[in-house]
């Protein structure tokens, strides 16, 4: 079978996991490739994901690298028997390869960290806000319905069977930057509210008072792996999203997260009655922006 050009996230993610373990006990290209009775350039195409690694020559480069029995291990084992078949495959007329790939990280999660300094993210959307937002760039595109069929099944393993642990701090400005008008808005916030309450997901609000360190990042993701080496930042740029792999970006990523939560109201507590709130928190700040639209 002849080399893919467009290799997922995941087959991306388990070559470079491959190539630093190879240089990491610093074999060649072709010490390795010897393991599988090919050269180097196929030990090539496997670390860029090119090319599927059978089971068992995975476990001959793992035992040669020296990678110890584990979760790790393991975990390596089953992203390269993966078919990486899902719900997300149905769309692939309408969406790139790199929203199918984020859609594959989500559902592969242990758990998702996210900031979003501008718009309210999309796991909590109603369709009609992000219809108003995709229609704000493309005005007349024909395959939307489509598109929002996307995003709205994204929100699954919010409340599947095994939802995941999401949390997420969201800069007042994405309250209050109106798409599509006052009544989607206020629904939106309904639901920013409702979501909220989900015993897995943890919202908090970063507040025009609380300075402008939220506003030093752009959009992003942190992606909880079955083990730390397996972490995964996701970053929303505007042309094309980018996952960081390497493990010094997850820390300060991580550290910046941290810090955002820590200057961020506290979050909506689920168990609290709306009008129970006495002290500004980010339910409150919720609903004095949706009493204001």
């Amino acid at each position: 079978m002849p080399p893919r050009n467009n290799p997922s996230e995941r087959q991306r993610r388990l070559g470079a996991e491959l190539r630093k373990l190879r240089t990491r006990a610093g074999m060649s290209g072709d010490e390795a490739g010897a393991l599988l009775d090919a050269d180097r350039t196929r030990v090539s195409h496997i670390e860029a994901g090119r090319v599927d690694v059978p089971r068992n020559g995975l476990y001959k480069l793992l035992r040669a690298y020296g990678c110890p029995d584990g979760p790790y291990f393991e975990a390596l084992m089953e992203m390269a028997q993966s078919r990486g078949v899902g719900w997300w495959d149905e769309f692939q007329d309408v969406v790139s390869r790199d929203a199918l790939d984020l859609a594959e990280t989500e559902s592969r999660a242990a758990g998702i960290r996210m900031h979003q300094p501008l718009f309210i993210p999309g796991m909590f959307q109603t369709e009609d806000y992000a219809r108003a937002v995709i229609e704000t760039a493309h005005p007349e595109w024909e395959r939307a319905d489509r598109y929002m069929q996307f995003r709205m099944a994204r929100q699954r393993i919010l409340t599947g069977d095994d939802p995941v642990p999401y949390h997420a701090v969201v800069h007042e400005a994405a309250l209050r930057v109106q798409a599509g008008g006052p009544q989607i808005m206020r629904r939106q916030l309904l639901k920013l509210i409702e979501v909220s309450r989900l015993p897995n997901v943890t919202l908090q609000i970063f507040p025009f008072e609380r300075g402008t360190y939220a506003a030093f990042s752009c959009p992003f993701v942190l992606f909880g792996g079955p083990t730390r080496e397996l972490d995964t930042v996701y970053l929303e740029y505007p042309l094309k999203p980018a996952f960081l792999e390497d493990g010094e970006h997850n820390d300060e990523y991580g550290k910046m997260f941290e810090r955002l939560v820590e200057l961020a109201l506290d979050p909506v507590d689920p168990e609290s009655a709306p009008e129970s709130h006495v002290r500004r928190d980010s339910l409150s700040l919720i609903q004095h922006v949706m009493y204001e639209l």
